[in-house]
């Protein structure tokens, strides 16, 4: 709700965004039985990945709560506003800070960007389950194949 009336300001103040976030709007967090949130973002936090992920697994501790990322990853040169961030890292870097962030909040990371999907939990998942589907069934073809043979 209040993300509605926000203004784009420059900053990558993260942890004041997630604090707001889940100590104000997330209060009655206990009266519920799942919450989640998803951050969009296009550049690493100003705090450094390991102060964030210890105040998100704590705030994940002992509640149905997770924190799922999708990281948009612009081409260079295509940023308009000029401002530069107070804390840099590439690409790679910053979908890594993401993700441990994202194991604290027992959530999803998401990366894509104008080409495509570079990762993807779900996708992952996804993939991993029909791998697992395809052995079963070539496990299941050779049992069938092997009985026919003792017939």
């Amino acid at each position: 709700r209040w993300v509605l009336s926000l203004q784009c300001k420059g900053s990558r103040n993260f942890l004041s965004a997630l604090r707001r976030a889940v100590e104000v709007d997330f209060k009655d967090k206990d009266k519920h039985k799942s919450q989640g949130l998803y951050l969009l973002t296009t550049g690493i936090p100003d705090q450094e990945t390991h102060t964030i992920s210890a105040y998100v697994a704590e705030v994940c501790r002992g509640c149905d709560f997770q924190l799922h990322v999708c990281l948009f990853s612009v081409m260079k040169g295509t940023d308009s506003s000029g401002i530069i961030p107070a804390r840099y890292a590439n690409p790679r870097e910053t979908a890594s800070a993401f993700k441990e962030i994202v194991q604290a909040a027992k959530g999803r990371f998401h990366w894509f960007g104008e080409a495509g999907i570079f990762e993807s939990d779900d996708i992952t998942s996804i993939i991993s389950e029909m791998e697992k589907a395809k052995n079963y069934s070539q496990k299941c073809a050779f049992l069938v194949e092997s009985l026919k043979q003792r017939s």
